[in-house]
């Protein structure tokens, strides 16, 4: 199948035999990453997949690229552009959309991989939009309330299922960032695990085979 141009550049990989209820997971990539990154995952990602994985849209020099903006001054410390993420929050669910349309691709059976700066993207569209997402695998993440739409907590969220994991000795997002999204999730009545990895802020092999039954279980099982 012939790559269509769309909003955001992106990689894809069909199945070899889609059907109307073919599901679609979107890859969102870290910061100053790119859309090869989570891609590499694809071959070893259930064969019924339609993947899709998302090249972020603001540039980094000299390469690289990001959701949002994350800058670091003497003063004010390490702080994020949360204006940037919402703007990226919406850029991201118009591009489902898009390429639902596109590709033809069934809308009730999307999936969302995302890797830190991915993470908290996947969440805030997810949180925000619950009627268009059914899973979410986070790694090494955490939910940023103040990127999520007014008023979320008011939505429907008990059809969201979702996979986080974070490494014990992650560096670059202290874990207990990360150890909040549960209670989050519990409030909200999502279905979720949350596991921990004795590693920094990567994925571990043992990491990416839970998360891969995970998805496999829940795709199974509906």
């Amino acid at each position: 199948m012939s790559q269509i141009p769309l909003s955001l550049e992106y990689l894809m990989r069909s199945p070899k035999h889609k059907t109307l209820d073919t599901p679609v997971l979107f890859m969102l990539h870290g910061y100053g990453s790119n859309e090869e990154d989570l891609f590499s995952f694809s071959s070893e990602l259930p064969e019924e997949l339609f993947i899709i994985s998302v090249r972020a849209p603001y540039d980094l020099e000299p390469f690289g690229h990001a959701w949002y903006a994350i800058n670091f001054d003497a003063q004010n410390g390490k702080w994020s552009d949360d204006g940037q993420a919402i703007e990226s929050r919406d850029k991201i669910i118009a591009f489902i959309e898009e390429a639902c349309t596109a590709y033809g691709l069934n809308g009730s059976r999307i999936s969302l991989l995302g890797f830190s700066q991915g993470t908290i993207l996947s969440y805030a569209v997810a949180l925000s939009y619950p009627e268009k997402i059914k899973n979410v695998i986070a790694l090494s993440g955490y939910i940023n309330e103040g990127i999520l739409v007014e008023g979320y907590k008011n939505k429907d969220h008990t059809n969201l299922n979702i996979y986080a994991s974070h490494g014990q000795v992650d560096q670059v997002i202290p874990i207990e960032w990360a150890q909040r999204a549960p209670a989050i999730l519990n409030k909200l009545g999502i279905e979720h695990r949350f596991e921990e990895f004795p590693v920094g802020h990567g994925v571990a092999p043992q990491n990416f085979y839970s998360f891969c039954t995970w998805l496999e279980n829940i795709m199974n099982s509906k």
